[in-house]
């Protein structure tokens, strides 16, 4: 999973920047992106696709890549994904991570930095970049965004279900399980719903 890494170094980059999303399918809560550069690439917690790993795995994998990383997250709410689109509104996210990470690193690490996105959507941050399919399988940098967006995620729709108790958040977290969609035809959507999805 490292491939990526080692083909960016030598072409003279040496901090490369994984970024990740969590959220673009569900029908309710905000869509999350981290930007995650590794100060190392040994783990002891299995780095891997978020959806290839349990829970309780991402979990375990998380305080550990925050201690080995400079990182950034960005949310953008579901009032925003309702008013851009889930596209735009992950592109948002997607900068707003980046953008909370370059803060963190020295003005000349800057130039040297290039970004590397998991699936195909291209954001504009003023560094260069590539889009890679399944990147979140193929490169340890955007697997470790991929678990900080959804460990981060998952926290957040785990205060949402105390928030709006019945729904089932801290269950299917917003997706649309067949669970969430009956819970819908009977109580009707809450504040955090995107109301521009289908089914809502």
């Amino acid at each position: 999973m490292l491939y990526y890494e080692h083909k960016l170094k030598k072409q003279g980059y040496d901090l490369i920047i994984g970024v990740d999303e969590a959220g673009r399918g569900p029908l309710a809560g905000p869509v999350v992106a981290a930007a995650v550069a590794l100060k190392t690439y040994r783990f002891k917690n299995r780095i891997d696709d978020s959806k290839k790993l349990t829970a309780r795995s991402r979990e375990k994998a998380f305080p550990e890549i925050i201690r080995k990383s400079f990182f950034g997250v960005g949310v953008v709410s579901e009032v925003e994904v309702d008013r851009l689109n889930i596209l735009e509104a992950t592109r948002l996210a997607m900068a707003e991570a980046v953008r909370t990470l370059v803060k963190k690193i020295k003005s000349r690490r800057k130039s040297k930095a290039y970004i590397i996105i998991d699936g195909n959507a291209n954001i504009n941050t003023g560094l260069p970049s590539a889009t890679i399919i399944k990147g979140d399988a193929r490169s340890k940098s955007i697997a470790s965004a991929s678990i900080l967006a959804k460990v981060t995620r998952d926290r957040i729709m785990l205060l949402y279900d105390k928030i709006y108790p019945g729904y089932g958040f801290a269950k299917h977290k917003g997706y649309p399980t067949k669970q969430h969609r009956q819970i819908l035809q009977k109580l009707g959507p809450c504040r955090i719903h995107r109301k521009s999805f289908l089914g809502v």
